[in-house]
């Protein structure tokens, strides 16, 4: 004869019963982790080992909140910032725009934008930097004018345009630009294409299409590698100190060079840079939330949503005719 089944709901089963049914509870052994806690204790052993030999180096920490807030330190601060965002707008624009000539239908304009996401992605930063302060070399003076006549608009020397900033400003932006450009490409490609022949479908001009129905989409899948790109030109910015350019790790150079207090600058500077990245950071995470629950929206984006309530509405109307002559 079949036993009955407990009961839903019952928290314990009767030993006794359970023995008499034929049925043996088994034990409840908990488990243990002991590799948890190994490597717990080893990442807990290297860090106190870590904290310990910088303590007993040759250095004197109470000397850095002085540097943290010293003139020079902060202005090499504001020109890393005004470096840093001057060049990655700068690089969106042109990314845009390279990402548009990509996906053109010129064969001249897809050239030209390929020929240039392999020209600036191939040169190192570094070498892109070096080559703008020194162009000179190549074009002493820079002039504008009617071509094969005498008449000139502009005329000045290189070297008086080719400042540490404008150099700088020229090697990180175009580099980077290359990359937007890219990353754009594929922004654009994820929207669906049948919402791009809806909004055709309905008299939207390619301008109209792109700005209300493309854009909004494709920022989704932008945003987080532009925000990490970002990040990487707040550092990138110092590579500008080997021709000059005040910024942070400049600033620091400056002032290790009188002093020879070399670390406490350097941990200044450090300092400075987890905190400007991290504002990024944040800024970052807030955009990406925006743009996840806009789409997130029972209906997709706002624009999308009423890109559909308008094809709706005109599905009652007679259709476009187009009229011959």
């Amino acid at each position: 004869m079949p036993t009955p089944a407990p009961r839903a709901g019952a928290d314990t089963v009767d030993p006794a019963r359970a023995s008499s049914a034929g049925r043996e509870l088994l034990p409840q052994v908990r488990l243990k982790h002991w590799g948890r806690w190994v490597s717990a204790a080893v990442i807990v052993v290297v860090l106190v080992a870590l904290a310990y030999g910088a303590s007993q180096g040759d250095i004197a920490y109470g000397d850095i909140p002085y540097y943290l807030v010293s003139p020079i330190i902060l202005q090499g601060l504001v020109g890393t910032i005004v470096l840093a965002v001057v060049a990655q707008v700068s690089a969106v624009v042109i990314g845009v725009v390279i990402a548009l000539m990509r996906i053109s239908a010129n064969p001249v304009a897809q050239a030209f934008a390929a020929g240039y996401t392999w020209l600036f992605r191939g040169l190192p930063v570094l070498l892109q930097i070096l080559l703008w302060y020194n162009l000179a070399l190549i074009f002493p003076r820079l002039t504008v004018g009617v071509p094969f006549t005498d008449v000139v608009f502009l005329d000045v020397s290189t070297n008086d345009v080719m400042t540490t900033f404008v150099a700088a400003f020229l090697g990180l932006a175009l580099n980077e630009s290359a990359y937007m450009a890219e990353i754009v490409r594929a922004g654009l490609k994820s929207v669906d294409r049948g919402q791009i022949e809806a909004a055709q479908s309905i008299g939207q001009t390619p301008a109209q299409r792109m700005a209300r129905i493309v854009l909004p989409q494709a920022m989704r899948i932008i945003i987080p590698p532009t925000g990490n790109d970002f990040i990487n030109m707040l550092k990138g910015t110092a590579m500008a100190s080997v021709i000059g350019y005040l910024e942070l790790i400049k600033a620091a150079n400056n002032i290790s060079s009188f002093n020879l207090q070399v670390m406490e600058t350097l941990i200044a500077a450090a300092i400075w840079y987890m905190v400007v990245v991290s504002v990024a950071s944040v800024g970052q995470y807030h955009l990406e939330r925006s743009f996840d629950r806009q789409d997130r929206r029972p209906g997709g984006p706002p624009n999308a949503r009423a890109l559909r309530r308008k094809i709706a509405a005109d599905l009652g109307r007679a259709p476009l005719v187009r009229s011959t002559p």
